[in-house]
Order: structure tokens, then C-alpha cells, then sequence
């Protein structure tokens, strides 16, 4: 450790950058497991997106969409997603360290629980996801968008990184909800692949009530549909509106505001077992 901190002084960015290189580095090193998993990774991402090609396969036009257009929607989200579970998706399993006492280890070291927990386990694997989501995005894009303006480009950068915020900020949640609910997981994953499965379809394809929540309670068509209908030239179903698409990152802000003050009541209110 003197080698790699030289300071005799150990800032919190000094050791979570250590700790983050050696899991990292450790993840690499059996290279062939490595490839496997990130190819395992997009596969699972090409199914997603076969079941998007076999709902409009048998109809033209989905929700409004035709398929490049609903491509778009999905390629979005896959980034996104892709991006959020990559840095924040061990979250959602906080359950296990509940109930076997680990999480007590972790409030006693001197780095916030929170980025313990964030760089515990990232998984590269998971590019797999972005990487087939950027390819897919990238070919609707070129095929469903015909005027290219300065706006959207913007957008089209704009969205999934916004997305990307909106899903951490989910995965999170999830995360919290698990210090009150029994066996809380399932429940968290109603919200973070529930969100992930509303955001990668078409939103005209949804009853109102689902669709109103999954706007103003949870905004997964935010992240995807409501962009790609902007840059596609898709119709809007009400509530929506084309204004909409620029939401994502004020939106995705907010999220954290008030899902952070849900997580610092949650560790609050945790009592370990004294182990």
C-alpha cells in the first residue's frame, strides 16, 4: 500500500481508486472467462431485442413505431441500462449483505458505505450490453433519422447518459428499499428491470395507467422513447410531449436528490446484529 500511496495521509479517492484498479485488474486477468462473459452479456441483449423485432415482425407499426424507430428506443435503453448496471447494479443485491451481517463490516471502515458498495463489484462484463446496445443505436440511427440538426446530436448523446443516471439513481432505490421490505429484492427489481423492460418498448403501446406511471413515478419512457420519438419523428401519446426529451438530465438529478435522502434514512434506520 506505501508503494502505491505515497502520502502518509489516505484520502478517500486515493484508496477507492486502489481498490477499484485491483478488482479491475482481477477481472482481467483470466482473459478467455473475461470474453465469454461479455459475449454472454451481448447475447442476452440480443435476445431483448428479438423480441422487439417479433412484436413489429407481425405489425408493421408498434405503438406507433416502425421497427428502426422502436431500434432506436431500444438502443437507447440498452446503453443506458448497460451503463447503470455496470456501476450501480450490485446494489439491488444489498439483501444478501443484510442478512448475513457483512453490511456491518463495511459501516465500520473509514470510506462511505455507499462507494464501498458502488466499487465492490463492478463488472466489466456487462459492456458487452453497452457495446451491443452503441451498435444497435448507431445503425437506427442512421437509417430512422434523416435531419441531423446541432439539437440532435445533442440528443442523441444527451439521452443515454441521462438514462444511464435515471437507472443508478433506480438501482439505488431498489438498494434502500431493501432495509425495510422482507426479502425486498424482488420488489427493487419490479422498479430497475421493470423500468428497463417500460423504457426499450415503444410508449403508445402501453395502457394509460401504466404509461402515467412510468413517467411520473418511475420515468423509464423518458429515457428512451420519448428521445427517439423526438429524433425519429414518431408520434407522442399523450401525457407526453416533445419537451420531454430534454428532461432526462434535470429529471435524472432530482432522482438523486430525493433517492439519496431515501438512502441515508434507510442506513439510518439499520440496526446490525452486533456481529
Amino acid at each position: 500500500m506505501a508503494d502505491v500511496l505515497p502520502s502518509d495521509r489516505v484520502t478517500t479517492w486515493q484508496l477507492t481508486r486502489v481498490m477499484l484498479a485491483a478488482r479491475l485488474r482481477a477481472q482481467l486477468i483470466y482473459r478467455g472467462s473475461f470474453v465469454g462473459d461479455v459475449v454472454s452479456q451481448a447475447l442476452t441483449a440480443l435476445t431483448e431485442l428479438a423480441e422487439v423485432w417479433v412484436l413489429l415482425h407481425n405489425a408493421p407499426v408498434f405503438g406507433g413505431m416502425t421497427l428502426t424507430q422502436a431500434c432506436v428506443v431500444y438502443g437507447i435503453t440498452a446503453v443506458a441500462f448497460g451503463l447503470a448496471d455496470m456501476v450501480f447494479g450490485q446494489l439491488d443485491r444489498i439483501e444478501l449483505q443484510l442478512r448475513t451481517g457483512q453490511l456491518e463490516t463495511l459501516l465500520v471502515r473509514p470510506v462511505p458505505l455507499l462507494l464501498q458498495l458502488i466499487t465492490a463489484d463492478v463488472q466489466l462484463r456487462r459492456l458487452g450490453r453497452v457495446v451491443f446496445g452503441l451498435v444497435v443505436y448507431g445503425w437506427a440511427l442512421s437509417v430512422a433519422v434523416t435531419d441531423w440538426t446541432a439539437l440532435a446530436i445533442a440528443l442523441t448523446i444527451v439521452a443515454p447518459l441521462a438514462g444511464a443516471l435515471i437507472f443508478g439513481a433506480l438501482f439505488l432505490a431498489a438498494g434502500s428499499f431493501q432495509f425495510w421490505l422482507i426479502d425486498g429484492a424482488q420488489a427493487g427489481n419490479s422498479i430497475t428491470y421493470g423500468g428497463k423492460y417500460v423504457a426499450s418498448m415503444p410508449a403508445g403501446a402501453l395502457i394509460m395507467p401504466v404509461r402515467v406511471f412510468f413517467t411520473f413515478v418511475v420515468p423509464a419512457t423518458l429515457v428512451g422513447f420519448v428521445p427517439a420519438a423526438v429524433l425519429t419523428g414518431a408520434p407522442i401519446p399523450w401525457p407526453l410531449t416533445s419537451a420531454m426529451a430534454w428532461l432526462g438530465l434535470p429529471v435524472a438529478a432530482l432522482l438523486w436528490i430525493v433517492v439519496a435522502l431515501l438512502w441515508r434514512a434507510a442506513v439510518r434506520h439499520y440496526t446490525g446484529a452486533g456481529g
